[in-house]
């Protein structure tokens, strides 16, 4: 369904994006991770066309959107879509809930608005009631249900959800979970799951592919990831996510990694983890390594593990 290859996004002196490869098959769900900054979200912006990329191609069921003009993405818009981070900034203070889902649907000169606006509000566990409030009137998960039923109004086939829990209560980021997932049930849809919680991306994602500094690092089948993690620093950021179990948390191995990311304005020559990586050697100061099959999976790494 979609074939990105080697995206570039540089922002004057910031490379923010550097290479980014990878495919995403119709009705699977790719988890995109990496810690803040590495350039996920530009990454996501890149895709639905709300920055222009610099370098590399998109491709959209077959079709290149690379650097496709406004009035070609129109129709493309309904196929593709996304929910954003912040459900709050991403929605208009200054229309009603039933506005706000009726845009799409306006601007894509669908028919019967009002009765799919009520259609919507079901669909992710709203009540007709709400269609004349506002968005401040709503909590933190309400919010972003308006943002999933105004991503789902024109019934996209890829979604890009930018972190749609991370700036909710954990008890509430649950509850979303678990309706992006029933939705995907129900409407066939494919996802791409940005987060930086890689207990989330584990639930959700049939495969993971993990950002450092701009580019992939590792990409592959999100059990054989988690399991066996093939680079060191998909290691490094799994062996940080707690583990229910007491017993099993304190006898695993804790990987802390020296140092910062490096900025972006002044990347290090040869891999780009070779400062905080624990198993760097000579070569990995100088060449950069690139995607290669290792174990079943994609690995930018001279010494995979």
């Amino acid at each position: 369904m979609l074939e990105v290859s080697d995206l570039q996004m540089r922002f004057k002196s910031v490379r923010a994006v550097s290479g980014v490869s990878f495919s995403v098959r119709q009705g699977e769900t790719l988890g995109l991770v990496g810690e803040s900054g590495c350039g996920k979200s530009t990454t996501a912006r890149a895709i639905v066309r709300l920055l222009e990329p610099t370098g590399g191609s998109i491709h959209f069921q077959g079709r290149d959107i690379t650097h496709a003009r406004q009035r070609e993405l129109r129709p493309l818009r309904r196929d593709l879509q996304m929910i954003f981070q912040d459900p709050y900034s991403s929605l208009n203070p200054r229309q009603t809930v039933g506005q706000i889902i009726a845009n799409p649907l306006v601007v894509q000169g669908i028919s019967g608005v009002r009765a799919k606006v009520g259609e919507l509000l079901d669909m992710v566990g709203l009540i007709p009631e709400h269609v004349d409030r506002y968005p401040h009137e709503f909590s933190g998960g309400q919010a972003q249900r308006i943002g999933i039923a105004r991503a789902l109004a024109t019934r996209p086939k890829l979604v890009i959800a930018d972190e749609p829990v991370s700036a909710l209560d954990v008890s509430v980021q649950a509850q979303i979970v678990n309706l992006l997932e029933e939705l995907q049930r129900e409407l066939g849809l494919t996802y791409i799951f940005i987060a930086h919680d890689l207990s989330v991306v584990r639930r959700v994602s049939d495969r993971v592919a993990v950002m450092y500094l701009g580019r992939i690092v590792e990409i592959g089948d999100r059990q054989a990831l988690y399991d066996s993690p093939a680079h060191p620093y998909t290691r490094a950021l799994l062996s940080a996510v707690p583990v229910p179990d007491p017993k099993v948390e304190r006898k695993r191995e804790r990987i802390v990694l020296q140092g910062d990311p490096p900025s972006p304005a002044a990347p290090p020559p040869g891999c780009l983890f070779h400062p905080r990586c624990p198993q760097a050697q000579e070569i990995c100061s100088v060449e950069r390594p690139l995607l290669q099959v290792h174990r079943g999976r994609e690995v930018a790494c001279h010494f995979p593990l």
